[in-house]
């Protein structure tokens, strides 16, 4: 950190820098002192009261910790915000100005990027993969358990070459749902048993490589007899299944819905896909009253932007005998 410091400046390393690379220590570095000299310099061209900074928006949030030279492109489809994106990588990353695009294609980002499928796949407990096995994901208040299962793969060959394939694709699968869900704390996988431990040598060394790519600090330990690896992975965040649903109130509990929030945006992206085509001035959107309540309260602004957009008016009528994700859009 000494040599990477700038003069007559200090500096506070926290824990979680334990394991990050020297460039990434030098570009935040630099980040910051580029933000201090900002600071200075509209001090001394300001006259008070001025307001010198804020705290970045979450938008300008996630540039700054999650865009740097390993992603290609991020996409936005604000013009607003790609607006103030472009401004901010001018000041603090101009190296990365042609990595930013403007979609203004007509059908939904999501939907052009296949992120919605994405989102459900994080939801769902059975991730199917190419070859036709699965693995089962499952979360409790000591663990998560992962387990790997062939399906309706039976190969072409033997079993065991059908088993280390079918681990193997597993494995990919399993660090990137990890990632994705920021799933933290203890995690439990039940491999397909092997007969041959070069097998379980292999599967193990695979699942520890993918996992290099993870930014949060994680251990492996080897494949047991019983064909188990555990692992442990630093909470960083909440869960990805925590954070978009809640718990079910029709099964007291025992189960878990979408947020309410999670519905409103599910439905907005519907929204924009069914005014694509069409002329009529208003669209009607019967939902269940708790949804009702949440877009004509929290989301209200997101509506009255969403009916800019369509350049229609947006009808919300309640149901009540909805279920809480059930919803209907009518052009009339």
């Amino acid at each position: 950190m000494q040599e990477l410091r700038p003069p007559n400046t200090g500096s506070i390393v926290r824990t979680v820098s334990e394991r990050a690379p020297k460039e990434k220590l030098k570009s935040e570095l630099e980040f910051l002192t580029r933000l201090w000299t900002n600071i200075q310099r509209k001090k001394e061209v300001s006259s008070a009261p001025s307001l010198l900074h804020k705290e970045l928006t979450i938008t300008l949030r996630a540039v700054r910790d999650l865009f740097t030279r390993e992603i290609d492109r991020l996409v936005i489809d604000s013009r607003e915000e790609h607006q103030l994106i472009m401004e901010f990588i001018d000041t603090f990353a101009p190296n990365l100005r042609h990595s930013v695009e403007l979609y203004e294609g007509r059908e939904p980002l999501f939907d052009a990027y296949g992120i919605e499928m994405e989102i459900n796949r994080a939801l769902d407990k059975k991730i199917w993969l190419k070859s036709g096995g699965y693995i089962v994901i499952e979360s409790t208040e000591a663990l998560t358990a992962i387990d790997v299962n062939t399906g309706s793969y039976v190969g072409k060959r033997n079993l065991e070459e059908t088993i280390v394939k079918t681990n193997l694709e597993a494995v990919k699968e399993i660090a990137y749902q990890i990632r994705l869900r920021n799933i933290g704390g203890l995690i439990v996988i039940d491999f397909i048993d092997m007969d041959r431990e070069a097998n379980k040598e292999r599967i193990f060394m695979t699942l520890k490589e993918a996992l290099e790519k993870d930014r949060a600090k994680t251990t492996v330990m080897k494949m047991s007899e019983l064909g188990l690896i555990e692992m442990t992975r630093k909470r960083t965040r909440e869960n990805i299944n925590l954070f978009l649903t809640e718990p079910c109130l029709y099964c007291e509990g025992r189960g878990r819905l979408k947020s309410p929030t999670t519905i409103c945006y599910d439905i907005f992206r519907d929204l924009e896909r069914e005014s694509i085509s069409g002329e009529e001035d208003k669209v009607y959107l019967l939902v269940n009253p708790e949804i009702e309540k949440v877009l004509k309260e929290e989301e209200r602004y997101s509506v009255m932007e969403l009916e800019k957009r369509i350049n229609r008016r947006i009808i919300i009528i309640p149901k009540d005998d909805f279920h809480l994700e059930q919803y209907e859009i009518s052009l009339q």
